[in-house]
């Protein structure tokens, strides 16, 4: 028998044994202890699998941050909190799993906003927490006091503000589980630093009970079956994929649906490695920037099959002429996103992988010869294609020369503008969670830290973040978080000394009015990448493209590549905006 006494001290009690007759304490003992709620909070986290989580520490969350320091989850110090968010957000696209941010109340929570915007426009499951002012002190206007329900209500899945340190295992608990279910997306966590100092014994959350929210994820059998005979009976069908492709993991569904019913496939930028584009049946990207032959082949399909994806304006263009002569099959797990944007004729609501298991037993071989000659004659009369006989260093080169470089093996994250299109056009991906970029919200500065996330979630791949020269200056210093934790991570900046997509539409559509787009004053990004501890490579000749890629790619530290792209360099083909997606202007720059 053990024996001993006990003493209050804090939260519960100093147990006090005889060590020459004791072995252990059991498990179910110390669970019966009093803890903080910042230890409730950290042991929840463990408890989640929770292995990295990105932030900055401050005023409001100290009893986080000191309870942290003994902990084993590993917390990165990001040097902005805009950058731990999408840290976080590009280890949960790389990974599969919840990605956690921690910041500070006021400023902190702020500073998130636009990373948590991210992850909500593109169905990304983070959890974000926030610290808070005590309790007493919200609504007065206290130090670092921010209404972070109200800002982030209409940019989260769900927010909580903890009021009652009792509720914060279950609060825990449901963020991860909302967070991760039906169509993903960020959670916050707001947490006044009282609740933190609080001492709890109550027992952790039973099984979650959320009466309003019930993702379906099987569909309609009636329904599937509905789909499979117009699949079976059209002669010019398209596969339109997006994002819920990665986010189901149905990537192999697809595939075999695909090549059963012998239907090509095009994808949406965020569905970029759920279909493989090295297969005969892959059209690339539509859209905006989509290939000619993928937009064409969506204008005049009899049948659309979207999966995962949510019509959004940036695919469809003028939404009354999107695919006009098509009966449309919408297979989402979004109810709400169904018929949203376009009207839809055989919706199916559940889980993509759930319903592409039960369509693939329905579908039937058809040779649909005529339709696939025309086809590969678009994908003649439209290839993608760039001038490159000259001595400049070509953007559209530097992205083919980085594919070569990896085998097509490595991670690519994008900033977003003309970096981003030309890596989703000239980088090619065959698997899924290897395209890292944001789209709904089109975020610069995001391509960077998400590579840091990236690096962490899967630190045996090679990670490529495909940066432009404005894009990348607005989470630069970043460069700290990667030097600090030893990231290999590299950073190809397409040089062009402007802000290049919003230059291209200048010199487009406003007569080459260069209103405040040129970057004059540029700085030396490779005495910038020194001076932060990682190595720096300037490239302005062609012929150093490949040898510095290949030099870079052989450190095991960070690398920031600045090639000294074509200035005037554009983005081909584009669908002027309101204009229908076959109306493509093309050519080459």
């Amino acid at each position: 028998m053990i024996e001993g006494r006990r003493t209050r001290k804090g939260c519960g009690y100093i147990y006090i044994f005889n060590f020459g007759t004791f072995a252990e304490v059991s498990k179910d003992f110390l669970n019966k202890m009093a803890k903080t709620g910042a230890q409730i909070l950290i042991d929840t986290l463990i408890n989640q699998g929770v292995e990295y989580v990105f932030g900055i520490p401050g005023g409001a969350v100290l009893p986080l941050f000191d309870t942290l320091y003994s902990s084993p989850i590993k917390f990165i110090l990001t040097r902005h909190e805009q950058g731990a968010g999408h840290a976080a957000d590009g280890f949960a696209r790389a990974t599969g799993k919840v990605g956690v941010c921690m910041v500070t109340s006021g400023p902190g929570a702020t500073n998130l906003t636009t990373a948590i915007a991210t992850a909500f426009m593109d169905s990304v499951p983070i959890v974000a927490i926030t610290g808070q002012v005590k309790t007493n002190l919200i609504g007065n206007d206290a130090f670092q006091e921010a209404d972070v329900m109200g800002i982030t209500r209409s940019i989260t899945k769900h927010s909580y503000l903890v009021n009652r340190l009792d509720d914060l295992p279950r609060i825990i608990h449901e963020a991860f589980y909302i967070a991760s279910t039906g169509r993903c997306g960020p959670v916050v966590i707001d947490l006044p630093v009282d609740i933190t100092m609080k001492c709890s014994d109550s027992a952790p959350p039973g099984a979650i009970d959320l009466p309003g929210y019930k993702p379906r994820y099987y569909g309609n059998p009636r329904q599937i079956k509905l789909a499979a005979e117009a699949i079976n009976k059209s002669k010019r069908p398209v596969l339109y994929t997006g994002g819920g492709i990665i986010l189901s993991g149905c990537s192999q569904e697809l595939l075999e649906l695909a090549e059963k019913a012998n239907v090509p496939v095009t994808t949406t930028l965020m569905g970029l490695g759920g279909f493989p584009e090295t297969n005969s049946l892959s059209l690339g990207m539509l859209g905006m920037h989509g290939t000619g032959y993928a937009n064409h082949s969506v204008q005049e399909s009899d049948l659309l099959i979207a999966v995962g994806a949510r019509f959004d304006d940036r695919v469809t263009g003028k939404t009354d002429e999107f695919a006009p002569n098509a009966e449309i099959i919408h297979i989402d797990i979004d109810p709400a996103s169904i018929s949203k944007n376009v009207q839809v004729d055989i919706p199916v609501v559940g889980d993509a992988k759930n319903i592409l298991i039960e369509l693939v037993k329905h579908v039937r071989f058809e040779e649909r010869k005529e339709w696939f000659d025309q086809i590969n004659e678009w994908k003649e009369k439209y290839p993608l294609s760039y001038d490159n006989k000259g001595d400049d260093v070509k953007p559209q080169y530097v992205v083919e020369q980085i594919y070569e470089a990896t085998n097509g093996n490595a991670i690519i994250t994008t900033e977003v503008g003309q970096n981003q299109m030309w890596a989703a056009h000239y980088y090619t991906f065959t698997r899924p969670r290897t395209f890292i970029s944001s789209g709904g919200l089109g975020t610069m500065g995001y391509g960077f830290p998400a590579a840091i996330g990236a690096q962490l979630g899967c630190p045996d791949k090679t990670v490529i973040d495909i940066a432009g020269d404005g894009s990348f200056q607005m989470n630069i210093q970043e460069l700290a978080t990667a030097v600090h934790y030893k990231l290999p991570v590299k950073v190809a900046i397409l040089n062009n000394g402007y802000l290049g997509m919003v230059r291209q539409w200048q010199e487009l559509f406003y007569n080459k009015r260069y209103s405040h787009t040129r970057l004059h004053d540029n700085p030396d990004f490779v005495k910038i990448a020194e001076a932060y501890g990682a190595r720096g490579f300037l490239i302005d000749k062609k012929k150093d493209v490949r040898p510095v890629i290949e030099e870079a790619l052989s450190i095991k530290g960070p690398v920031v590549m600045d090639f000294k792209v074509t200035a005037e360099e554009n983005v081909f083909p584009m669908v002027p905006t309101g204009q229908a997606i076959n109306r493509m202007i093309g050519g080459m720059a």
